[in-house]
């Protein structure tokens, strides 16, 4: 069956809903996603999205880029990050004017708080005078992704933004630089779709299911990264995963950063505050990748608690602050302690351990969310990335806490805009590639129709055990090669892989099957890349090359698909406006 759509947005996250709720209602538009839309990942962010308001302090949006800068070890591109941190706080005001409800000062301000990362000089004619944290991040209790996903979804309700609801998008349509579509299994059914359209756009999220505790959904499977890649688009410097600090012990389950905004504590088996050792200035308010390695560096020297499946965790201690607030501002990330540990976190202190949490990487794109052909600035037309899947460079190799929601909805909203310029230049429906289809329909039938081999859960449970023991916080050479060869050896393994249900209808055991097959070829991506880049930066920290190198290394990795097992690497520079690379400490 084939659709003819002047927009097809694949994702309903917010960066999704954000660029479909620019589309006019004399456009038609369509969102496909592989779950209902208030059940995207989006809905998951919990502490906040941040913007220069000043309606607590003094803030500015200068103040911001300098933070998303130094945040991102100096690999985040500086025109880039002014673009966003400048249009934060318009960008806040519009959701706020489309109802979202962010909590508040008694003033009736939208309430701001303290996150990792974002400071304000004590001199403020001088970046460089010492910092202290600012409180920038406005939000919604601890459920800000959740209000802001119902928010933009009923705004697009309202544009007439048609949605196809569980619809597994399998395959990227572009031939000579022209993207024209692309084809989808109807979940209920089983039936194939092709969605033709004049400009697509991918808000398909992350890669997380990689790794085995991680804080994604089971939908984040690198899906969009796949498709455009084996379209033979690039992918930009995808060696650069983030872990948060804080994610449930044992379960990966997210307790937002806010928790620290609001004065959580972190603290070892001895009941000591150990980021004072780390980062004296803002302590647990250092950015992600800092506190996360401060947190296996304690359990490496033996100041972790051990758990009862010989795991280790630390706490965060909460219970010095008053009941109100952690009920009131933290009644998510709290009940998620008491539902899942057992754990009364006005008593006691919260197991956690550091998580997998977000690509850097991704899509390479523009400003306007327009995907790049290759590292030369040579766009694909028609064809258009925003949020985690995208990769603008707003976050280089280290994501400020909050920052990503206001990825979202900046570029999803310029992404929206830019697809309405195209269609009102005059954009022609693009013919569809012949092949279009066809291999997804071989991926079905083989799979159907194999009927010995090796089950998919074995393959998924060891990629994520080895993703997690050797391309995690901490690499090095020997443990990022086993890794590769592991990889190789599952991909292997995966070409021979069966399922039970031959069925049509809602066959889950399919859909997993080529989510597997995702994985394990951006694995492969990820880990080549990281065995690759031989220095340390932001959330990329190889043992064996402990110092950032910026001589040979202040530049973006962009990787093609190629014959064999490994892909074609090249680079990008980095665009450096006004902030030299310095040490980077707190």
């Amino acid at each position: 069956m084939t659709h003819q759509f002047d927009v097809i947005i694949v994702g309903a996250g917010g960066a999704g809903l954000r660029a479909a709720a620019e589309i006019p209602s004399s456009y038609s538009c369509a969102v496909l996603t592989k779950v209902h839309p208030l059940r995207s990942h989006t809905g998951a962010a919990q502490g906040g999205v941040c913007a220069a308001l000043g309606n607590l302090e003094e803030d500015n949006p200068e103040w911001h880029a300098f933070d998303t800068i130094k945040g991102s070890d100096y690999l985040g591109d500086q025109d880039a990050i002014e673009v966003m941190c400048n249009d934060a706080p318009r960008a806040i005001v519009e959701l706020e004017h489309m109802g979202m409800p962010f909590s508040r000062t008694e003033e009736g301000k939208i309430a701001q708080r303290q996150f990792g990362g974002h400071t304000r000089p004590l001199d403020r004619d001088d970046p460089d005078s010492k910092r202290v944290a600012v409180k920038r991040a406005c939000y919604s209790a601890d459920r800000t992704g959740h209000v802001m996903l119902h928010t933009l979804y009923e705004n697009c309700i309202k544009n007439k933004v048609r949605f196809f609801s569980e619809y597994f998008v399998t395959e990227l349509l572009v031939e000579n630089g022209v993207c024209s579509g692309v084809v989808a299994i109807e979940i209920l059914t089983g039936e194939l779709h092709t969605f033709q359209a004049k400009a697509v756009m991918f808000a398909t999220g992350g890669d997380g299911r990689i790794w085995r505790i991680t804080s994604n959904a089971h939908v984040g499977t690198g899906d969009g990264f796949m498709m455009a890649y084996n379209a033979g688009l690039p992918l930009e410097d995808m060696e650069f995963m983030q872990f948060h600090p804080t994610g449930l012990w044992k379960l990966g389950i997210l307790v937002s950063e806010a928790a620290r905004g609001e004065g959580g504590i972190l603290r070892n088996k001895d009941g000591e505050r150990f980021m004072e050792r780390y980062a004296p200035t803002v302590k647990d308010l250092a950015p992600r990748d800092m506190v996360s390695r401060a947190i296996i560096q304690e359990i490496r020297e033996g100041r972790g608690f051990k758990g009862s499946d010989g795991t280790s965790y630390v706490h965060l201690d909460l219970t010095h602050l008053d009941p109100k607030i952690i009920n009131e501002k933290l009644p998510e990330i709290t009940g998620f302690a008491r539902t899942y540990l057992g754990v009364e976190p006005t008593t006691e202190g919260v197991p956690i351990q550091p998580t997998a949490h977000y690509v850097m990487g991704g899509i390479p794109t523009d400003v306007d969310g327009r995907a790049l052909l290759d590292n030369t600035g040579k766009l694909v037309t028609g064809f258009y990335a925003a949020g985690e899947c995208a990769c603008v460079s707003v976050h280089g190799a280290n994501r400020l806490g909050t920052n990503s929601l206001l990825d979202l909805i900046v570029f999803g909203r310029r992404g929206g805009k830019a697809i309405v310029e195209f269609l009102k230049a005059g954009a022609q429906m693009p013919p569809l590639p012949v092949t279009a289809g066809h291999w997804t329909e071989k991926k079905i039938s083989e799979l159907k129709a194999r009927a010995n081999g090796e089950k998919p859960a074995p393959i998924r449970t060891e990629l994520q055990q080895i993703m997690m023991d050797e391309c995690g916080i901490f690499r090095d050479a020997k443990g990022l090669t086993t890794a590769l060869n592991k990889i190789t050896e599952l991909r292997e393994r995966y070409k021979n892989i069966v399922i039970d249900d031959k069925g049509m209808q809602f066959n889950t055991d399919l859909l997993e099957a080529i989510e597997l097959g995702n994985l394990l070829d951006t694995a492969n991506v990820v880990v080549t890349c990281a065995l690759n880049r031989t220095e340390s930066r932001g959330g990329h920290s190889r043992e064996d090359y402990p110092d950032r190198d910026d001589k040979n290394w202040l530049k973006h990795t962009f990787a093609w698909k190629a014959d064999g097992n490994a892909p074609r690497l090249d680079y990008k520079s980095v665009s450096i406006t006004k902030y030299q690379p310095k040490k980077r400490v707190y």
